[in-house]
């Protein structure tokens, strides 16, 4: 597509990515997604904000035609998909400086072998005039890398963010309209990318709270020109309490453990609290992280192998681990042969929780009369902790 105007002078450019299926090799893109960069015209000079994946620079290059000058290319975050164009970027406007923050220049000069004599380094609060249009820098670390920064254009009031407040979503709409859709691409652009740093989130949310923004132009997803759909998203799913909801991923080998998670999920619903209930054989992992973002508990249900638990379920428990949610509470449901060593080695793998240990429940083949009392024993026990934490 070509150059759209966000306000004058100001241009959206980049790739929408309607096949991309996979992103950083792990997480699945359902619905595509778009790689955004900024064109910033002022009297004096003009501004490039970040580019594309360096297979997709001709897509950029298309919409840079009849540009005869860029004289400063700015990277936010020197991550490839906004970098890797940059060097190419370089060689067709050779007059063009560089600017990152401090931490960004050593990865940019390693990743991309551009010269450090290219580089110029901005921090908090520094600016950039073009000429009627002053660029204020913000700096946001750990959203998601700890160079990231952001733009703020002062005259027009747009916030450059980044990664900060995308969403991995392809799509024709320039804006965030859409606001169901949007909203759903943008929590599960969040779990994948962002909740693992909620607490620096909410560092920076201070930071965006401080300045008059009229819009929102992340690199991913449409812009947004109701800043307080998306910074308010962020706000809850970064700092408010988890949600009375359970995820429960799990894993079958011969029907014990599905007979054990219907039997809870059925006692969970009758107590009030909701379910979110992935088939770890058959889910979509993208699905299961984004319901981790309102989890008050995750129950584990696995059958162990020889000793160990599921690998299925290792994988997930790896990845929750990964994700860092503000799940307050765990437990574990199961089927077992000769050992009972699995419950142990899966639970020394989510180091990263912050949470209290439910006495799990492990039965011993098909489950009985027993394992069914402790089931409906456990909905109760959570049930109970989520009324005393407070989670509606």
């Amino acid at each position: 597509m070509k150059p759209r105007e966000i306000a004058p002078d100001v241009h959206q450019l980049g790739v929408v990515d309607w096949d991309g299926r996979l992103f950083d090799a792990f997480v699945p893109l359902p619905e595509g997604t778009s790689y955004n960069c900024y064109l910033i015209r002022g009297r004096d000079k003009t501004a490039l904000i970040d580019t594309v994946e360096a297979d997709k620079a001709d897509v950029l290059f298309a919409q840079l035609e009849g540009v005869e000058r860029i004289d400063y290319v700015i990277s936010l975050h020197a991550e490839q998909d906004h970098s890797g164009s940059i060097p190419l970027v370089l060689e067709r406007f050779p007059d063009a400086r560089l600017i990152a923050s401090k931490k960004a220049l050593n990865v940019l000069s390693q990743h991309l072998g551009i010269s450090k004599d290219k580089l110029d380094r901005v921090g908090e609060g520094d600016t950039l005039d073009l000429g009627g249009k002053v660029l204020r820098f913000v700096d946001t670390p750990w959203v998601h890398w700890p160079e990231t920064m952001s733009a703020y254009l002062e005259e027009d009031k747009i916030l450059f963010s980044c990664d900060f407040f995308g969403a991995h979503l392809a799509t024709s709409d320039l804006y965030a309209d859409d606001e169901r859709r949007v909203y759903a691409a943008a929590k599960f652009y969040y779990a994948h990318i962002m909740m693992p740093f909620a607490a620096e989130i909410m560092e920076n949310l201070t930071k965006v709270d401080a300045l008059d923004i009229d819009k929102v132009a992340p690199s991913h997803g449409p812009v947004h020109r109701i800043p307080e759909f998306i910074i308010n998203a962020y706000k809850d799913w970064a700092g408010n309490p988890p949600r009375n909801r359970v995820l429960i991923p799990f894993v079958s080998m011969h029907g014990s453990v599905r007979t054990m998670v219907d039997r809870l999920v059925a006692g969970l619903v009758e107590r009030g609290v909701g379910v979110d209930r992935f088939d770890l054989s058959v889910t979509d992992p993208g699905r299961l992280a984004t319901a981790l973002v309102d989890a008050g508990t995750v129950v584990f249900g696995a059958s162990v192998v020889q000793d160990y638990p599921h690998p299925l379920a290792a994988m997930a428990a790896y990845s929750i681990n990964l994700l860092k949610p503000k799940t307050r509470f765990v437990s574990f449901i199961g089927s077992y042969s000769w050992s009972r060593k699995a419950l142990p080695i899966l639970m020394d793998m989510m180091p990263n929780l912050s949470v209290e240990t439910i006495e799990p429940i492990l039965g011993k083949g098909a489950p009985t009369s027993d394992d069914f009392e402790a089931i409906d024993a456990l909905a109760q026990a959570i049930a109970d902790k989520h009324a005393a934490a407070g989670l509606v």
